[in-house]
């Protein structure tokens, strides 16, 4: 396995400008792990900026999503077009550019590694372009909507759940009997609800914005009127957010290793302290965008390392 990666530019200059927040669990985990973690990141971030550059057409998009799955899996680097480059931020700008070097990372990674990293990034993929399909044409005149709760919930897994699983097969792989006092068939079902809890609550504090651009991803909602009545729906799946991220704190505790399980828990009690900012906050308050403050980050972090 590559080793020293994660101290060069890509790593940390590219990780930290594109989430501060991960990138101090990326920080905490064991050396085994840290290489495959981050460069699973980067290349999801990297698609992630694909799939959300709304200037660029959603045709466009979606093609430029298979392209840039074609190069995952066949090892090829993806060389990012001007018109998309031109379209993004300046973190995800310099994201894209590194590319050939991060394909290269790829496939000096241990094949077991590459393998993890290929299959995590086919699924998110699949997550990326039908959130594309079903909400790339909305509108504030045009509503699209998830049909039912399972549609909400399979998204959640194919961008997050999925990465749960991923970080769980990456820890035993790399850290054997080290990594969890729990069997493999016990962490999965906990590694998935961990993963689409953290997803859920990321839509359930976008969603103001989600619905001024047509976007409902709560089941049922497109004819509620906005406030109060879209809050009961709001709350609804705020205690399924809490509810998965209970199985979030199972898995972290069954984790061995004080820095592996204060890695993994601090996405959990950044997300708790989010729900209980969205669990009291008005729909004007929604609306601003409720933010957990740095202050909290930096609470969470010190509780984390105690957990």
């Amino acid at each position: 396995m590559s080793h020293g990666f994660f101290q060069s530019e890509a790593a940390t200059t590219i990780l930290k400008n594109v989430s501060r927040s991960f990138y101090l669990s990326l920080r905490l985990l064991p050396e085994g792990m840290r290489d495959g973690a981050s460069l699973g990141y980067l290349l999801a971030r990297s698609s992630d900026t694909i799939a959300d550059t709304a200037s660029v057409s959603v045709a466009d998009r979606i093609t430029l999503l298979d392209d840039y799955e074609r190069s995952v899996q066949n090892g090829e680097p993806f060389i990012a077009p001007d018109f998309l480059l031109t379209a993004c931020t300046d973190a995800e700008k310099v994201l894209l550019e590194k590319a050939p070097g991060i394909f290269s990372w790829l496939q000096q990674m241990d094949a077991p590694v590459q393998e993890l990293v290929r299959e995590v990034l086919h699924t998110i993929i699949s997550g990326q372009k039908l959130d594309l399909q079903r909400f790339g044409n909305a509108s504030a005149a045009q509503h699209m909507e998830l049909k039912d709760d399972a549609e909400l919930l399979d998204y959640c897994y194919r961008v997050a759940g999925c990465v749960g699983e991923f970080w769980t097969k990456l820890g035993f792989y790399s850290e054997g009997p080290n990594f969890s006092r729990e069997p493999l068939a016990v962490m999965m079902p906990w590694a998935k609800h961990f993963g689409q809890a953290l997803q859920l609550v990321n839509i359930l504090r976008d969603l103001p914005e989600d619905l001024r651009a047509g976007r409902f991803y709560l089941p049922h909602t497109s004819s509620v009127s906005i406030g109060e009545d879209m809050l009961v729906q709001h709350r609804r799946w705020l205690q399924q957010a809490r509810h998965l991220l209970a199985d979030g704190i199972l898995y972290s505790d069954a984790l061995r290793g004080r820095k592996l399980r204060a890695a993994t828990v601090l996405p959990a009690l950044l997300a708790d302290e989010t729900i209980d900012k969205l669990v009291s906050a008005t729909w004007q308050q929604l609306e601003q965008r409720v933010k957990v403050p740095r202050s909290t980050v930096f609470r969470c972090l010190a509780e984390a390392m105690l957990f």
